[in-house]
């Protein structure tokens, strides 16, 4: 602990390959007091700053207007997805709702003050996307199209979205709760989850043309909330959803679901395809 590393609780940690920071693996971790650092292990095992950033409001891009930002001016992080085809990108979701590209790269100094002998923050932020109403719980990039993401947060709504335009592709409510997780299948490029404050898991897939889940499964959990969700890369079939009451449950999915149709790729395209010049 000290005046350059977190001061409030840390919502989001990433491991950051080599190709990013230089060889190795650094660890990455993002706070609600509106600070992205990166930290790396010693030879005696402890980790050490090595990189900082800061998201100062009035560095924000002024493409979408800003709202609800804390009185110190910054904003702080409740999400954020590295980008698997951009080693440079990442996103970040913020408690106002806004979205917002960053980059690894970026020379500008943070407008925040530094100890002395402390390292230098910079602003990350790139393009700011238009708002959810209210903190963005979760940011997940595609696996199969560069340009495309979703984000879900505390207005029910998932957001189908491109890197090329600051409007959503689609808006999606999924819930009359929060949304706290959202993850794309590893296997179907047009197939999702969502983790509900309801006690739901919701399972949309975009190529049906309809604005209702493909599944639903609820976990009878008396109606409190599911925090995370992850499916099993190695066995796609696996699901597992953390609760609000300390267990995690595994659900094995239907085959509907995890089997790539013929022309689901092209149909992924052409949603992407959709975006405004």
């Amino acid at each position: 602990m000290s005046d350059e590393t977190h001061r409030e609780p840390v919502y989001q940690v990433h491991w950051v390959p080599g190709a990013r920071r230089g060889g190795g693996f650094s660890v990455l971790s993002a706070g609600a007091d509106g600070r992205i650092l990166v930290w790396q292990l010693d030879s005696e095992g402890q980790l050490t700053l090595s990189d900082g950033f800061a998201l100062v409001t009035q560095q924000v891009p002024r493409n979408i207007k800003l709202s609800k930002a804390r009185g110190d001016s910054l904003l702080g992080v409740t999400s954020l997805s590295l980008c698997p085809w951009d080693s440079d990108m990442f996103l970040v979701g913020v408690e106002g709702g806004l979205v917002l590209k960053c980059s690894f790269s970026t020379r500008t100094p943070a407008a925040v003050s530094s100890p002395s002998s402390g390292l230098a923050l910079r602003a990350p932020a790139q393009f700011s996307f238009s708002s959810h109403a209210g903190p963005i719980h979760a940011i997940h990039c595609s696996p199969f199209h560069r340009n495309l993401f979703l984000c879900a947060g505390m207005d029910g709504h998932a957001h189908l979205r491109s890197l090329l335009q600051a409007t959503p592709l689609l808006s999606l409510r999924l819930s009359d709760s929060y949304l706290f997780s959202v993850r794309w299948s590893p296997t179907r490029p047009l197939v999702f989850a969502a983790a509900t404050g309801q006690g739901s898991v919701v399972i949309f897939d975009l190529g049906r043309g309809s604005l209702r889940p493909a599944a639903t499964i609820e976990q009878d959990a008396g109606g409190k909330p599911v925090y995370c969700l992850e499916f099993n890369p190695k066995q796609p079939h696996l699901l597992a959803a953390g609760n609000a009451d300390g267990t995690v449950k595994i659900w094995q999915l239907s085959a509907e679901l995890i089997e790539q149709g013929q022309r689901e790729a092209a149909q992924l395209e052409q949603l992407a395809n959709e975006a405004t010049e």
